[in-house]
């Protein structure tokens, strides 16, 4: 602290305290990251005074995290040192009164036959499953009347209030700005995916959906979201509560996106309103006409190559999987991960729901594939032919012979396609196969097989793997 300052301050006699409320407020921006927690960036105008000065800034979120609040004046015209800050979250209700009178003494107020009132005074001994009165003469348990407090304590507010003790050099008036980190402020994105009647292509919309249970409403905020994990240090801290409401914006205007170091940021066209306990959703993409290709999928167990099966025939599920490319005019925006549902018209022309799966922060140009569940008319069943040791005695030097059959049939009128997917344990070699793969990865490889309609087709193959 400078020494004007100082001197100042053992000169001057603590000022009043400056209730700062949403009437002087010029400005709110809110910054909303996937890990529930929220930047706000609160501005409002207040005047100082030269020397001591105790402000209560209200109506901050119940959730926030006192120890990141930062106060700034935006002209540098007022210079000031922050000494100390409180947070006052223990808010004005009945019962917090009635705790912190307990014993100071209050008014005991009847009403008798007649009419009148009858004003008694008591020291409130307790107040926890009961009240406890001490009168002049007797002490009672039961409070016949109501009573009267003298006053509200001062550590008591009607909203959450953020309480900060500096000291100016001189007087004036600025536009100051309250930065503070918060929980019960969260966002995720979700998608929404209309397939074409040909099957080819689908009409993909994008929300953002934001969520706030931070105890307070944000009105006419500038708000940001950011996709991307940011790392925290993780402190234990209450359940949060469900949203309560469901509010969609319009979606006529989509949201910017910039890059953010190694983040993406999501801006808002415009201000908008986050009440308490609400659930709001915004437009973030509408890409008509994705092309898309589906395919069915097959996939097996690497530890069925070390032992002998005696389970003869098992069902294997055939998933079946969407997939498009991030890229185009329409699309080709990072996506921010989240839930994609899709759905599907039926003879009727109603939209049906077939499936959903989630996405990861997606970039530009990437592939998505999407599993949206079991097909119904596509079955496989697998099963091990054949199995023979070759060596290994200790843990390094086992060698296993195998051998498998897959059967798919399918029930459908058209001809399909479905990939086998063999993850394969070791150090391995194909020894035989009923139709040639592909080498997918060190460990992995497939198969595309061709199921004639009401048919059935089987793939068989035999492997060498050592460990």
């Amino acid at each position: 602290m400078s020494t004007a300052i100082g001197a100042d301050m053992d000169r001057a006699q603590t000022n009043q305290e400056q209730r700062v409320d949403d009437s002087t407020q010029e400005g709110l921006a809110v910054t909303i990251y996937n890990a529930d927690l929220a930047l706000v960036k609160d501005r409002r105008r207040l005047t100082l005074q030269p020397g001591l000065n105790r402000l209560a800034w209200r109506n901050v979120s119940v959730e926030i995290q006192p120890e990141t609040a930062l106060l700034s004046e935006a002209s540098g015209q007022l210079p000031f040192e922050l000494i100390e800050q409180n947070f006052d979250f223990d808010l004005l209700t009945p019962d917090s009164l009635l705790k912190k009178y307990v014993g100071r003494t209050v008014q005991v107020i009847r009403t008798n036959d007649d009419g009148d009132q009858e004003i008694e005074d008591a020291i409130l001994l307790a107040a926890n499953d009961g009240i406890v009165l001490r009168y002049a003469d007797r002490i009672e348990t039961a409070l016949v009347g109501h009573l009267a407090f003298p006053d509200v304590p001062t550590d008591l507010r009607d909203q959450p209030t953020l309480i900060l003790h500096l000291a100016a050099e001189t007087a004036g008036e600025g536009l100051f700005e309250l930065s503070y980190l918060t929980n019960g402020l969260a966002w995720q994105a979700d998608y929404v995916a209309d397939l074409s009647p040909d099957g080819q292509t689908m009409d993909l919309n994008g929300w953002i959906t934001l969520t706030n249970h931070s105890g307070i409403a944000y009105r006419s905020a500038q708000i940001q979201v950011v996709a991307g994990e940011v790392n925290r240090v993780i402190n234990e801290r209450p359940e949060a509560m469900m949203a309560r409401d469901m509010v969609m914006a319009s979606p006529q205007a989509m949201p910017e996106q910039e890059s953010l170091d190694e983040y993406h940021l999501y801006t808002l066209p415009r201000p908008t309103d986050i009440q308490n306990n609400q659930t709001k959703q915004v437009a973030l993409l509408s890409a008509p006409q994705v092309t898309i290709s589906r395919e069915l999928r097959v996939r097996g167990e690497p530890y069925r190559y070390q032992s002998r099966s005696h389970d003869g025939w098992s069902q294997r599920p055939v998933t079946t999987t969407l997939r498009f490319e991030n890229e185009g005019d329409s699309l080709g925006i990072p996506l921010p991960k989240g839930i994609v549902r899709v759905y599907a018209k039926d003879s009727a022309g109603n939209a049906q729901f077939i499936g959903e799966d989630s996405i990861d922060h997606t970039p530009r140009n990437e592939t998505v594939v999407l599993s949206l569940g079991e097909s119904f008319d596509v079955t496989a069943r697998r099963r091990q032919t054949e199995f023979r040791k070759l060596a290994g005695t200790s843990a390094y030097d086992y060698a296993y012979e195998a051998a498998f059959e897959l059967e798919l049939k399918n029930a459908k009128s058209d001809a399909v396609e479905v990939t086998v997917l063999e993850q394969l344990p070791g150090d391995w070699s194909l020894l035989q196969e009923s139709q040639p793969h592909t080498k997918e990865a060190a460990n992995l490889v497939s198969w595309r097989v061709t199921v004639p309609a009401e048919g059935t087709t089987t793939l068989s193959w035999r492997a060498l793997v050592r460990f």
